[in-house]
């Protein structure tokens, strides 16, 4: 027995051994085998990307996209009509106060309708009142009076709802721009920013150069809307305080030529001019 034990602790040493000899070469055969280099991203070459040199207004209308260039086209007639109907109803309504002034001026220190109509420079609405006024009293002279101060005043209130809309005329299309032009421009703007977006997706990069000259066009749509509708709203909110001017003083010449009127069918008047005329 004690001779089995020494020859059993006598191999012990070299099992030892073989186990020690053969684990690293059998368990950590994985660790030994290094793993396979990933290839790495390409570099982004950021000193290449760099900002264009050029980003005026016409180089970006020129790089932007077609729809965008459409709105853009579209802003600067919006902006060419504006300054157009300013210019030319401007000078329309100088004119017509300058003539209204006249013409009240006339009416006012007239004793007759046939004085006032003598005046050499009675012109505009204040003449065409005063030539309503004419025919309406000329067109039955034997009818009552109150009788021909309304009809009178029937064609005076048209002559001056028609002076009124044509005062009007053309401003219309101011409160248009004004009205609609930013939100034209906003919709370039988001087209143009879209297309940025798109771009940017493309390119997979964030880099600065490629968002840039994309969002630079959109916000120029922006800017062309402002251009076109600030003016135009502050030439029409001009244009209508001139045109209540204006009313008012067509209001005053009707009111002058009423007042003519209103002489001419006194009684006394009205019988020596109806003497008159049977001689």
């Amino acid at each position: 027995m004690n001779s089995l034990v020494l020859r059993v602790l006598s191999w012990v040493p070299a099992w030892v051994a073989v186990i020690f000899t053969t684990y690293p070469s059998m368990v950590f055969a994985d660790d030994s085998v290094a793993p396979a280099p990933t290839a790495a991203p390409a570099p982004v070459n950021v000193a290449s990307a760099v900002l264009p040199h050029d980003l005026s207004p016409w180089s970006m209308f020129q790089s932007a996209d077609s729809l965008v260039k459409a709105v853009m086209i579209g802003l600067a007639l919006a902006s060419v009509v504006t300054w157009t109907v300013w210019l030319a109803k401007a000078y329309e309504l100088f004119v017509l106060k300058r003539r209204l002034l006249r013409s009240v001026q006339v009416l006012d220190t007239a004793g007759s309708l046939a004085d006032a109509a003598r005046a050499p420079d009675l012109e505009g609405p204040g003449a065409d009142l005063l030539r309503a006024a004419l025919v309406e009293t000329a067109h039955d002279p034997e009818a009552s009076a109150d009788g021909i101060k309304e009809r009178v005043a029937s064609r005076l209130e048209r002559i001056e709802a028609a002076a009124a809309r044509a005062m009007s005329h053309g401003t219309g299309v101011l409160a248009t721009i004004g009205a609609i032009a930013p939100f034209v421009g906003l919709f370039g703007t988001v087209w143009g920013i879209m297309n940025s977006f798109i771009g940017i997706s493309k390119a997979q990069t964030t880099n600065l150069a490629v968002v840039a000259p994309g969002i630079a066009e959109a916000l120029l749509a922006t800017a062309l809307g402002l251009v076109a509708a600030i003016p135009a709203v502050v030439i029409y909110n001009m244009f209508a305080r001139k045109t209540a001017g204006c009313r008012a003083l067509v209001g005053d010449a009707s009111a002058a030529v009423l007042r003519l009127v209103s002489r001419d069918l006194d009684p006394g008047r009205r019988a020596s001019k109806l003497r008159q005329a049977a001689e």
